[in-house]
């Protein structure tokens, strides 16, 4: 009997998990995946859950329900000694144990990449994770509550500025959608107006959204100035300590939330573990997505160093290239175990899609450029489709259909992140 051990539970974790259980259980082989949290979450949709569109339990997926013939062990690998086959895991318990394994898949994704910026540590927060998204829902609303009640000038300026770091898909439709629900929720502030909110996107490149057309760039910058955004292109977040950011083009001023989305960097496991890897640190396979020099070693997604055969280069760290790499991966793994030869992967991208606040997006797909509410509706129309699980397919078709029947919802539940602070305060009383 083989142990498959499959390491992350995002989308190349799961999809390769799904890909592998059934014929392993048929031929008695077991199926292990370890990863730090027992879901998997749909990345896409996380400005949707920041902005209050989706319920963020919607955008999860439990690996237990999904994974009826894997067993989850829910921890962190921290070492994979391939030679050995053995993986040295951290449980949730905080226990390190040894794990045998005979075939490994790495799949753990990717982390933010975090500059040593004076203050950034102290005052930042990522957009990669649901908890983020929900912090940053609750962190606009609890600020604008700030500001309504604040004499000071400069507290209420300061509360009331947001500044995100970073010009990619991640930083520009995360702002988009935080300050299209900063704008709805200003009619429940009567001593606020439009002119109160400040929004500053920070890029260091000469354009945002790099991905797309040049043409089409242009046009988000442009709406995004419409709708107020300061727009800083060749500039870099300088330092923000003390709660005061500072920019690379001599700017200066307070504001209380800074949202860093200037890219991210692969998991540190297959460097740290002896795997070859190339100088940004991902793992380097070959177009059957194993592992270059090491028999039984697999690898996709974000950590991976992919060849993409249609154009050449390397494939790019998107959530439709990790899913069609989980697939491929699953069946040339299987192929290998059963002695036939495996098929390289190939996948060309079918486009780009933005989304931009409600009813606004941008789009281009087959060398179609759309913008406005087609690129919305078809943002998330393939998004919806890509979703995994009827159940969650459903449940974020309801949370759109009440969200055009009733006004936004403006509550804020920034105590969920202190859960024991009213506890600690009665007893001290």
């Amino acid at each position: 009997m083989s142990r498959v051990l499959v390491v992350g539970g995002g989308y190349v974790g799961m999809y390769a998990a799904l890909g592998l259980e059934r014929r392993l259980a048929a031929r008695g082989d077991e199926l292990v995946l370890v990863s730090p949290e027992s879901f998997m979450q749909y990345q896409p949709f996380l400005p949707e859950v920041a902005s209050g569109n989706i319920e963020p339990r919607h955008v999860v997926v439990s690996l237990r329900q999904v994974l009826r013939r894997t067993r989850l062990l829910v921890g962190e690998v921290e070492l994979l000694d391939h030679p050995a086959r053995v993986a040295r895991v951290r449980t949730a318990d905080g226990a390190l144990r040894d794990l045998p394994y005979d075939v490994v898949v790495l799949g753990p994704g990717s982390r933010s990449r975090v500059l040593p910026v004076p203050g950034l540590r102290e005052r930042g927060v990522g957009f990669k994770t649901v908890a983020e998204a929900i912090y940053l829902r609750n962190r606009l609303l609890s600020r604008m509550d700030v500001a309504a009640s604040a004499a000071d000038p400069e507290v209420r300026r300061a509360a009331l500025t947001f500044v995100f770091v970073g010009g990619g898909y991640a930083g520009v439709e995360a702002l988009a959608e935080l300050e299209d629900l900063g704008r709805a929720a200003l009619r429940f502030y009567p001593g606020l107006g439009p002119g109160d909110l400040r929004f500053v996107l920070v890029e260091a490149g000469d354009r945002i959204l790099g991905e797309l057309s040049p043409a089409l760039a242009e046009h988000v910058r442009r709406l995004l100035e419409a709708r107020g955004v300061e727009v800083a292109l060749g500039t870099r977040l300088a330092s923000a300590e003390g709660g005061v950011i500072r920019l690379s083009d001599g700017r200066g001023f307070r504001a209380d939330t800074l949202v860093w989305t200037a890219g991210v960097r692969p998991h540190p496991l297959a460097a740290r573990s002896g795997f070859p890897v190339d100088d940004a640190g991902r793992v380097l396979v070959d177009e059957f997505l194993r592992v270059r020099g090491l028999e039984g070693a697999w690898a996709a997604g974000d950590a991976a160093a992919v060849p993409d055969l249609t154009t050449g280069g390397l494939c790019p760290p998107t959530a439709q290239h990790a899913l069609r790499q989980a697939r491929r991966l699953a069946r040339n793994v299987l192929a290998a175990l059963e002695g036939r030869p495996p098929t390289p992967f190939r996948y060309r991208n079918l486009g780009q899609l933005a989304s931009l606040g409600r009813y606004r997006g941008v789009a281009e797909v087959l060398g179609l450029r759309l913008r406005g509410f087609p690129a919305w509706w078809l943002h998330r129309s393939y998004h919806l489709l890509m979703m995994p699980t009827l159940n969650r397919k459903v449940r974020i078709a309801l949370d759109w259909t009440v969200g055009l029947l009733f006004p936004r919802d403006v509550v804020q539940l920034g105590s969920l992140h202190h859960p024991r602070e009213a506890f600690e305060r009665a007893a001290e009383e």
